[in-house]
């Protein structure tokens, strides 16, 4: 009768050591990828968001391994999960520079003449490799809605016949055919030169420029 008794005394404990063991094991219920970077990863862990890094743990011990644009791989008590994304936003993978030339070819006048945006407006430019930055003359900085006054910093140029107040000022964005370059220099001559807007080096400058003859050609630097 004791040892009947003992021995279900025995298997209760059991039973009940075996719940306590497992239920750790079976706590942790789903993984969801919801955003992918290069060896990082934005995982949701029984509901609960966490970004790691390769080799951070989460507080409910899963291990991220590796991580790229594909998916990500975790530990987790000796077992390896991969999961994919799952969730609504990822890191793009870096594309290779595929972009197109823009070739300015001269006019009548044996200028290099285009048309082009300033912070999304059009924009006549004349490509001028002597200016330093591109400029603009008052009036057309108000129609680009650029308040110089306020927004920029008072210097001086030479023009062809005088010294002129000018304003200093950063471009958003810049664009030339399928070429877009942001934070760009500019200046603002309080006046009514340059007729044109001036494409300067501080555009130029930052891409590959060959002369060739009849036209320019420009290819964005990589």
């Amino acid at each position: 009768m004791r040892q009947t008794l003992a021995k279900q005394i025995f298997r209760r404990l059991l039973v009940v050591s075996l719940l306590v063991i497992s239920a750790p094991l079976q706590a942790l219920k789903d993984i969801h990828v919801v955003a992918l970077f290069k060896d990082r990863v934005m995982v949701m862990i029984d509901g609960k968001r966490h970004l790691l890094r390769s080799g951070e743990s989460s507080p409910e011990g899963v291990t991220l391994v590796s991580a790229d644009s594909a998916g990500a791989v975790f530990e987790y008590r000796g077992e390896t999960l991969e999961r994919r994304l799952d969730g609504r936003t990822s890191a793009p993978a870096k594309k290779t520079a595929t972009a197109e030339p823009v070739q300015i070819f001269r006019d009548n006048w044996g200028m290099f003449k285009t048309v082009g945006s300033i912070n999304g407006m059009p924009v006549n430019f004349l490509v001028d490799t002597g200016a330093s930055t591109v400029a603009m003359n008052a009036a057309q900085a108000r129609r680009l809605g650029i308040d110089f006054r306020v927004e920029g910093d008072s210097t001086y140029v030479a023009t062809a016949s005088d010294v002129t107040q000018a304003f200093r000022v950063t471009l958003d964005r810049v664009k030339v055919g399928n070429i877009e370059l942001h934070n760009i220099t500019a200046v603002v001559i309080d006046g009514p030169m340059p007729q044109e807007t001036l494409l300067g080096m501080s555009f130029l400058g930052r891409l590959e420029l060959r002369n060739e003859g009849d036209h320019l050609t420009l290819r964005k630097k990589y």
